[in-house]
């Protein structure tokens, strides 16, 4: 029997997870908005198309919005979010996804809604969530420690996917039972949920400060000169650091691929299921939560996978499993078809879960912590951007070619989303 005296202490990483205030109060203020972020995105298009009669074109874009905003703010917030206090900046942007939300309700009791104020809104709570998830994503090493990454994003992957599975199948419920407005409202209040308990999570130290300025006007102005300089050049670091590494790169390429074929075949649902098929909205927000239910499989699942076989193998093998289950969603029709379809995307969505497990962590352990924000961002550039313009196709495809040729389109694009995997070191990766 080892003696006492010579045990070594207890670290904190050998702790339970949930045991360490900060971790429990970010993962507890993470499950409650996005058990509301998944009731959003099921009564969002829905209120578009069955109150204000929008169709596969409006609902492409109203999609888009919401993840196009990346494009324009994705590197700038990198920046920001390597400079800012981290902790404060996320419960900044859950106050300010509310307040936008509230609107919603709002305006359709004053009977004043319309299209143009729900893309206002997906772009505002997409830019939220931007600075939001890149500022969440650069604390987690902080928090629970770099050996012990892959156990955190098991459990916040898997509870955002059990939240998926919830949201989506409530936000079908709610929005048919008492309507889309009130839906929204119940996100807006997990908003303000996430904000007050991240009050409590410990602040990070930032990774930068932003230059300061002289006392007099010139020197003020060369500061402000400067600093236009200097967020130049710390965008520029972060996109050489990801460029020059190989797993980086085959890391992103399979990521755009997976994320533009999503919105392709998803996006047009509302349409699909509701407008053509005559489905009830329950059965929508039944659909997509077995997509939730696959990442939550997938999540708890990648621990395993990433032990077994490395966390760049797990990813080809996944992803070459998926292949035939993409090929099976433009199938989706009534009868058996409907769960054939669902049964896919349940699939889909394991692999998903998977990878962003292992993923995730395997590119926390490799970006130094200074750059975990701008990293990050241009990574998101690449894989919100690739969602936003997957939408954006959506719905001209539909509008031109119809809902299926979007679906088949989606689903080509996911089944060859393999290949950077093979043609990178990432298939090497440890």
């Amino acid at each position: 029997m080892t003696s006492t005296s010579s045990r070594a202490p207890v670290a904190p990483a050998e702790t339970a997870l949930l045991r360490q205030r900060g971790f429990r109060n970010l993962y507890t203020a993470g499950a409650v908005s996005g058990l509301g972020s998944q009731i959003s995105q099921v009564a969002l298009p829905l209120l578009a198309v069955t109150a204000l009669g929008a169709g596969p074109g409006e609902v492409g874009l109203l999609s888009a919005l919401g993840t196009l905003t990346v494009l324009v703010l994705g590197l700038p917030a990198g920046v920001w979010v390597d400079r800012a206090r981290r902790r404060r900046l996320m419960v900044a942007m859950d106050l300010t996804r509310a307040a936008v939300l509230l609107s919603v309700p709002v305006a359709w009791w004053a009977g004043l809604l319309g299209m143009g104020q729900l893309y206002a809104v997906a772009m505002l709570v997409g830019a939220g969530t931007l600075v939001f998830d890149l500022a969440a994503v650069s604390v987690l090493p902080a928090l629970v420690g770099r050996d012990r990454l892959t156990a955190a994003n098991a459990l916040l992957v898997g509870t955002s996917a059990g939240m998926d599975v919830t949201g989506k199948s409530v936000g079908g419920i709610l929005t048919q039972a008492v309507g889309a407005p009130l839906a929204l409202l119940l996100d807006a209040f997990s908003y303000l949920w996430s904000a007050a308990w991240l009050r409590h999570v410990p602040e990070p130290p930032s990774g930068r400060t932003a230059p300061t300025g002289g006392s007099d006007g010139s020197d003020g102005r060369a500061a402000a000169a400067g600093r236009v300089e200097g967020v130049g050049r710390q965008i520029a670091e972060g996109v050489r650091f990801l460029v020059g590494s190989p797993v980086l790169v085959g890391m992103s390429v399979m990521g755009a691929m997976a994320n533009f074929a999503f919105p392709l075949c998803s996006v047009l649902l509302p349409v699909l299921l509701v407008r053509q098929l005559g489905y009830p909205e329950w059965v929508l927000g039944a659909y997509l939560a077995t997509g939730g239910l696959g990442g939550l499989a997938g999540s708890f699942s990648a621990h395993l996978f990433g032990r077994r076989l490395g966390p760049g193998r797990a990813t080809l093998l996944v992803s070459l499993a998926a292949v035939p289950a993409a090929l099976v969603v433009p199938f989706l029709d009534r009868g058996p078809w409907l769960w054939a379809a669902a049964g896919a995307w349940f699939v889909l969505a394991f692999r998903t879960g998977v990878n962003n497990v292992l993923l995730v962590s395997v590119r926390q352990r490799m970006i130094p912590d200074g750059m975990l924000g701008r990293v990050n961002a241009t990574l998101r550039l690449v894989l919100t951007g690739a969602v936003g313009l997957g939408g954006l196709l959506a719905g001209v495809l539909g509008e031109v070619w119809g809902v299926r040729a979007a679906l088949w389109t989606g689903a080509v694009i996911m089944a060859l989303s393999w290949l950077p995997v093979v043609l990178s070191p990432l298939r090497h990766q440890r």
